[in-house]
């Protein structure tokens, strides 16, 4: 049944609430976020790598800039944007818009991931120095910063020229900081080309595999063969990585696709945070290496494969669900009616806690950071930070479902306790 669009135009067009901080986090976080992913690849690469020293060691300008960084960095969107346009995989559509229409979205990252991947095995054949990534972290992420913030002004300023039924609720608050920060149109598009969906999987994402594989072939220059603490952490975060992008449909029922708008949170986060902070343990261990025993590497295997286990299942279980109810896997499931006509799952892996997905995802964090030892703190910034954002990322969860579907939540939440850790949180 489509949608009422006359109830749809009674919508609200805007939020009051206001979320990281309001005004404040809006103007302090653009600041402080940027200089802290400066901060830890200086760390990362210290011989100390001593998070807390104090005063920290600054980097000389000119290890900051490179001209091959910026050419790098504009031949690397250019090649995932015609990869995005490539006539490959299927069109899905994602949920329907508060003027009742959807928007279509190709389904092909994972296609670009395998032609970048053949890509880099090419240049690693013809020779390539890949292993000179490592010298050009610091330029490139400098150069993903500056386009993280021109980005987030153009999407800022074109967004008056959107209708108002395509604003984000949440940043079409009228204040021009938070506005800014949170995103004030929700799907901006270039023609069919959706500049938010782009870069939620795309150059950030497979560019943090391809600079954990540089870190690698540096390890081979200075080592003359990676270490296996080397390609565990490759192995895992490609695996991540992969499966991300192999189940690239799921990401259109997300809160960042569905609830956020396009503005210098995700923009940031998408293009410069993730790829230059989730590959803190890949950079650590160029200058650190660590040795591994085999029973190490197998009880550090296990907890990976417990935890992909644990959010592949709980991720393919909510999909299945959202697709078709009556699928003989999800049919049998225990669900709670709500007034708005969906269903809340309160057996098998939405049974055990609310965000089973997050528990998986925290497990192969851990993993992740394990095979860095537990001499420095550093490796272990990704499991505390995640953490963080995760149980964040539950609060705002908690606070819409609350708000849409009523008392039924209520009677959901105490049939499920437990957010993320049973029988602790």
């Amino acid at each position: 049944m489509k949608p009422n669009r006359q109830s749809m135009k009674h919508r609200p067009s805007h939020s009051t609430e206001r979320e990281f901080g309001g005004t404040l986090g809006a103007t302090c976080i653009p600041i402080f976020l940027p200089l802290t992913v400066l901060y830890l690849i200086c760390v990362s690469r210290s011989p100390e790598a001593n998070v807390l020293q104090w005063p920290p060691r600054l980097p000389t300008t000119d290890r900051l800039w490179d001209p091959l960084a910026p050419v790098l960095l504009l031949g690397w969107f250019a090649l995932h944007a015609f990869l995005y346009l490539l006539p490959l995989g299927k069109v899905s559509e994602g949920l329907a818009l508060r003027d009742g229409t959807r928007l279509k979205y190709p389904i092909n990252g994972f296609h670009a991931l395998c032609i970048s991947v053949a890509l880099l095995m090419l240049l690693l054949w013809l020779g390539a120095p890949l292993g000179y990534l490592f010298e050009l972290l610091l330029p490139l992420a400098v150069c993903a910063i500056g386009l993280s913030f021109l980005l987030s002004f153009y999407l800022y300023i074109r967004s008056f020229w959107a209708p108002h039924h395509a604003l984000a609720l949440g940043g079409n608050t009228g204040n021009p900081l938070y506005d800014f920060f949170m995103g004030r149109e929700l799907n901006p598009r270039i023609g069919n080309f959706d500049l938010k969906y782009f870069c939620e999987l795309r150059p950030g994402l497979i560019g943090w595999v391809v600079i954990n594989l540089g870190m690698l072939m540096k390890e081979v220059e200075l080592r003359d063969s990676p270490s296996l603490a080397m390609m565990l952490v490759n192995g895992f975060q490609l695996l991540y990585v992969a499966d991300a992008l192999w189940n690239e449909e799921a990401v259109l029922t997300t809160m960042d696709i569905v609830h956020d708008g396009f503005g210098f949170m995700l923009v940031f986060g998408d293009l410069a945070w993730v790829p230059f902070t989730y590959s803190l343990q890949a950079s650590f261990l160029v200058v650190h290496p660590q040795s591994l025993s085999a029973l190490k590497a197998t009880a550090i295997l296990a907890l990976n494969g417990i935890g992909y286990y644990i959010f592949r299942r709980s991720n393919s279980q909510k999909n299945q669900f959202r697709r078709d109810p009556t699928h003989p896997s999800v049919s049998n499931l225990e669900t709670i009616a709500t007034a708005t006509g969906k269903r809340l799952l309160v057996s098998g892996w939405w049974g055990l806690v609310r965000h089973p997905n997050y528990l998986g995802d925290l497990l192969m964090a851990l993993a992740w950071s394990l095979p860095c030892g537990f001499s420095h703190l550093l490796p272990y910034f990704y499991v505390v930070y995640f953490t963080i954002l995760l149980i964040h990322r539950e609060a705002r969860d908690e606070r819409q479902c609350r708000t849409k579907y009523g008392l039924a939540w209520d009677t959901y939440c105490r049939r499920v306790p437990y957010r993320i850790f049973p029988y602790i949180y």
